[in-house]
C-alpha cells in the first residue's frame, strides 16, 4: 500500500529509468517479484505494472487487501490536506484515496488516521459542474510524463484523476482510456465530461482531454489547459494553431 503522499512508478528496477505512473495515497498494488532494492509491483485500482523503490513499500495483509479492493473509498478533494496520528503527519493530494473512511477517520493497515479535509461522496450521482469544477482545479498544473500529480501531470493522468474523483476508475493511458464508453459521432453533440482522443500521423492515440461545455477541452499540454475543440481537433488561440487532431470523442457517463 501507499503511505506517502505519493511514490514514483518507474519502467525498470532504476531510480534513472522512466516515471510511468505515480502511486497516491491510500492505493494498494500487489508485489510481483523483487530485483535487488527494487519491487514490481501491479497497481489494484488500474492493473498497471511497475517499480518502486523497496523503502517506499509500505506493507499490508492479504485479508486488508481484499476487503479494500471489495470497499468503495472516497478520495480527497482538497489540493493539500493531512492524514494524522498520534506520532506523525502525512502530507496528501487531491486525488488520494481514503481507505475505510467513516468521516473523521480511515484505516491504512491496522492503524486508524485522522483526516479533516473535503472527502468525495460515494453516494452522489454523477453531476456535470462537480466534475467542471475538479477538472479546472487542475489548470495551470504543469505536464510531467507519468505524472499523477497537481504538482506534475500527463494528459491520461488528468483523465484518470478526474474521473476518479468523479467515481468512475479509467485505466492508466490513453490507448487504454479509448476501449471504454460509446461514441459522440458530431463535436457539436458532446456535453461535458465526454472524453475526447486524438491520433498521430501513423493513427496511434497519443492524447486525451475532458470535454467542458461550449465545446472547450480541458487537458495536459505543457500545463492542464483550456482550448477550443472542432471537427479537426485542439484549436489553441495563443499559437493560433491545431496542437491536436481529433480521433474520436467516448462518452462515459450517462447523456444528460
Amino acid at each position: 500500500m501507499c503511505s506517502l503522499s505519493n511514490a514514483p512508478v518507474r519502467s525498470e528496477p532504476s531510480d534513472k529509468a522512466e516515471l510511468v505512473t505515480q502511486l497516491f495515497f491510500g492505493e494498494c498494488y500487489q508485489v510481483l517479484q523483487t530485483e535487488g532494492n527494487w519491487l514490481q509491483i501491479q497497481i489494484a485500482a488500474d492493473n498497471y505494472l511497475g517499480w518502486i523503490d523497496f523503502k517506499q513499500h509500505f506493507a499490508v495483509t492479504y485479508d486488508y487487501f481484499l476487503e479494500w479492493k471489495a470497499t468503495p473509498h472516497p478520495r480527497s478533494l482538497d489540493i493539500v490536506q493531512t492524514v494524522s496520528s498520534a506520532s506523525s503527519v502525512t502530507p496528501v493530494l487531491i486525488g488520494s484515496l481514503l481507505p475505510f473512511f467513516d468521516g473523521i477517520t480511515l484505516r491504512v493497515g491496522h492503524e486508524k488516521l485522522v483526516y479533516n479535509g473535503r472527502a468525495s461522496n460515494l453516494n452522489t450521482e454523477y453531476r456535470p459542474a462537480f466534475l467542471t469544477k475538479i477538472a479546472n482545479t487542475f489548470l495551470k498544473a504543469p505536464y510531467v510524463w507519468g505524472g499523477k500529480s497537481i504538482f506534475g501531470i500527463d494528459c491520461s493522468g488528468f483523465t484518470q484523476q478526474v474521473m476518479g474523483i468523479c467515481g468512475l476508475q479509467l485505466p492508466r493511458d490513453a490507448w487504454q482510456q479509448v476501449a471504454l464508453g460509446e461514441e459522440v459521432h458530431f463535436v457539436s453533440q458532446s456535453q461535458v465530461g465526454d472524453i475526447a482522443f486524438f491520433e498521430n500521423a501513423e493513427g496511434r492515440i497519443i492524447h486525451v482531454g475532458i470535454l467542458l461545455e461550449n465545446q472547450q477541452i480541458i487537458h495536459a499540454h505543457g500545463e492542464v489547459r483550456i482550448d477550443q475543440l472542432d471537427h479537426y481537433g485542439i484549436y489553441n488561440h495563443q499559437r493560433k494553431r491545431y496542437s491536436h487532431k481529433l480521433r474520436l470523442i467516448k462518452r462515459l457517463f450517462p447523456a444528460g
